[in-house]
Formats: structure tokens, sequence, C-alpha cells
């Protein structure tokens, strides 16, 4: 058996994360309210604003795949920390709609490809199950960071007022120059094949033609539209179809928030130690979706009338929905970057991330359609995404590398084979780029 890989400087990523996540916390929970203020602009501008300006940013994550790929996730990660660290330190100055505009043009670039360079790095500084593991700590600490971090904006406005919005923008970009600072002993390790790997990718056009890779990401944009749930379609279901208190909208983020940071490495580390295959968490953790949904389902035919009650069965669903966000996660975000070629790691992710993002612009109007028709049409919806994604996941696991689906624990050699033309990933130590291999022998 071999040891687990040591990281070199492994701690400043968790640590990094959860820095990242208090600035992020700072502003989100207040997002309109806080560039209102710190802007000056209404709020139907400031709503225009960034939703055009967070459809446009979508189309960073090409140009950022294809930056980690060429100079490393690192280097890309450290830029983007620094764009967005002057970026939120100028919007205090963005007192027009064009300076307002411009700014949050180029923030939202850069929030938009954060995701895929921060898996992309996970990829570079950890191998096997080594990814798991820092991927759940990643989590635990982001979640616990955005707690904090929301926590801090309250007081500070509280205390300060409407300033108090200003000194949150000037806090949360602080937050992202420290965060930078704090990944300077993060190395990554060395290529599985030298550093000739390193820009060696044919481009995008790889990843439209590897299929399981595509089915991965199909997946996985079908299962981010349940994270979406808590955020748009919970509060909305509470107050306007089972005419519940605002307040049990507050209590649900803070149980998710909480038990995310709390419980997610012990979660992921219990996921690891059954051994589970990637693929299989995944896909458990969207059948505990839909469990939840159903549920939600079951709740918005009955109409509890006492508040004790209502407030009672939403805690069961939340409980049940977070233990499918922290088994799923983890799973979900190491499948991919495990099953993408080390050579055009980044487009691969980027192209994953697109699922993410898509999934986060289309919730909101999907959700709000569909409850307008009934409040219990969008869970219905969410249980057949849910169970879909889950049956992609398992259908497609033999057609992905064996590593992916579950990380190896034994030293392989690998018998000799007679030489053969070089491809594009028999350079970085994985399968060809193209094609895929039909069948993986499993660990």
């Amino acid at each position: 058996m071999e040891k687990p890989e040591r990281i070199p400087g492994q701690w400043a990523l968790p640590v990094a994360a959860a820095v990242n996540g208090v600035g992020t916390g700072m502003y989100v929970p207040f997002t309109l309210v806080f560039f209102h203020h710190v802007t000056g602009l209404s709020f139907t501008t400031v709503g225009l604003v960034l939703t055009v300006t967070g459809l446009a940013g979508i189309a960073a994550l090409p140009l950022a795949g294809a930056a980690v790929d060429r100079f490393g996730a690192r280097r890309v990660q450290l830029a983007l920390y620094g764009v967005r660290a002057v970026g939120f330190a100028l919007y205090p100055f963005a007192g027009s709609l064009a300076a307002f505009a411009a700014v949050a043009l180029v923030t939202a670039a850069a929030d938009r490809a954060f995701p895929a360079v921060q898996s992309s790095l996970l990829g570079e500084v950890a191998r096997r199950a080594g990814r798991d593991r820092l991927q759940a700590a990643n989590r635990a600490m982001q979640n616990g960071g955005n707690g904090a971090g929301a926590l801090l904006a309250t007081l500070v406005i509280a205390l300060a007022g409407s300033a108090g919005y200003t000194y949150a923008a000037w806090g949360n970009a602080l937050s992202f120059a420290l965060a930078a600072l704090l990944l300077a002993p993060l190395r990554p390790l060395p290529a599985a094949g030298g550093a000739a790997a390193r820009g060696a990718g044919a481009g995008y056009r790889l990843v439209l033609a590897d299929r399981p890779f595509l089915v991965v990401t199909g997946a996985n944009f079908l299962n981010a539209l349940s994270y979406s749930a808590l955020s748009v379609l919970f509060p909305l279901f509470i107050v306007e179809w089972l005419h519940g208190p605002a307040v049990l909208t507050g209590a649900a983020f803070t149980i998710n928030t909480v038990l995310c940071a709390v419980a997610g490495v012990f979660v992921g580390g219990r996921v690891r130690r059954a051994g589970a295959r990637r693929t299989r968490a995944a896909a458990l953790g969207g059948a505990l979706f839909a469990a939840a949904f159903l549920a939600q389902i079951a709740l918005g035919t009955l109409r509890p009338g006492s508040a004790a009650v209502l407030g009672g069965a939403l805690v069961a669903v939340v409980l049940v929905y977070t233990l499918g966000e922290l088994i799923h996660s983890p799973a979900a975000e190491v499948l991919a970057v495990a099953a993408a070629p080390e050579a055009v790691r980044g487009r691969y992710l980027a192209a994953y991330q697109m699922s993410w993002s898509l999934a986060k612009a289309v919730a909101p109007s999907l959700f709000t359609a569909l409850l307008a028709v009934d409040g219990r049409a969008p869970w219905a919806v969410l249980v057949l995404t849910s169970a879909v994604a889950a049956a992609l996941l398992i259908r497609t696991e033999r057609h992905l590398p064996a590593d992916a689906v579950r990380p190896t624990t034994t030293t392989v050699v690998r018998a000799a084979t007679p030489a053969t033309p070089a491809t594009p990933g028999a350079a970085a130590g994985h399968a060809p780029l193209i094609p895929r291999p039909a069948e993986g022998t499993r660990s």
C-alpha cells in the first residue's frame, strides 16, 4: 500500500479557501443592497447590470482554461485573486453606470473563471485519494468562511450603517489579496510526463470529442440545478406556496452552511473509507437530493398549518438535502478533475464549470415559471433531473478512466508495450486523449 502523497504546502489551499469564503460571504447574502449602497445606483439598474455582466463573464471560462494549460493553475489563480481584489476595491468609486458596468464585467469574468481554475489547481497539487481529502477540506473551509463573512458583514453594517457596505467591499478586496498571499507555499507536484506536457493539448476539440466526459458534465448540469434550489426555490416555496414565515429561509441557510462546514470532512472521509466509486457516491448524493425534493412535494400537498410542524418538516428536508450535498460535491468535483487528461486539464475543467454557470443562469427563470403553475412542479422536475443525473453517472462509469472512478491505492507496474506513435495524452501519463478507452480496468 502507498502512503498518502504529501502535498507541499498542503495547508495553504484550504486556508486560502476559508479566507476567500469570508470575502464572498461578506457580499453574497446582500448582493443587491450591497452594490446599491456602494455605487448609489438604483436596485433595478444594479440587478440588470449584474445579470448581463454575469452572463457575459461566462465567456471568460474558455480563456481561463487555455491559460491554465499554458501557464499553470497556480499562476492563473493568483491573477484572478488580483483582479477580484482590485475590482472590489474600486466598487465604492464606481458611481456612474458605465464605471459600475466596467468593474462588474471584469470582476464577474474573474468570479466565473475562479472555480474551474481552483479545481485545476487541486489536480496539480494532489493525486489519487489525496484529491478527495483536499476537496472535502476545501469545501468545508469555504463554507465556514462564507458563514463567518456573512456574520462579519452583518456586524459591520449594524455598527457603521450605510458606510458599512463600503467597508465590507474593501474587506472583501483585502480577503482576496490575503488569500493570494496564503498560496505562496503551495507547490504543484511534478507533471506525470514532465514539463513537456504543459500546453501540449490541441484545444477544446478534444473536450468536445470526449463523450464520457461530456456525459459527466451534462449530469453535473442536472445536479447543479439542485444546488440552486436552496438559494432560489426554497425561499419562494416557503413564502408563496406554504405561506410560512420568512425566518424559516434563514434557518435553512444556517443549517446547511453550518453542517457543510462542520461535517464536510467527516462525511467525505466515511465515503472514502467505504471504498465508494466516485461515480456511485455522486449518484448517491443525487438520490438524496431526489428524496428531499419528494418530501417537498409531500409538504406542498399537505401544507401543514402549524408553524412548529412546518418548521420541523423543513429542517428534516434540509438535513437530507445537505447530506446529499456533502456526499455529491467532493465525489463529483474530483471525478471531473481525475477524468481530465493532465495536459489539457484546464480546458476540460473550464468546460465542466460551464455546467455550473449555465445552471445558475437557468434556475431562477425555470423555477419561477414552474412555481407559477404549481408549487410542487419545480420539485417534481428536480426529482427527475436528479434521477437522470444519477443514471447517467452510473451508465458512463465503465467508459471513464479506472483511476478517475476509484483512486488507486496500490502501486501499479504497467507492462511494457511496443512503441507506438505518440499521442497528446500519452506524454502526460494518460490514456490517449482521443479516443478514450472503451472500458478501463478497475482497481
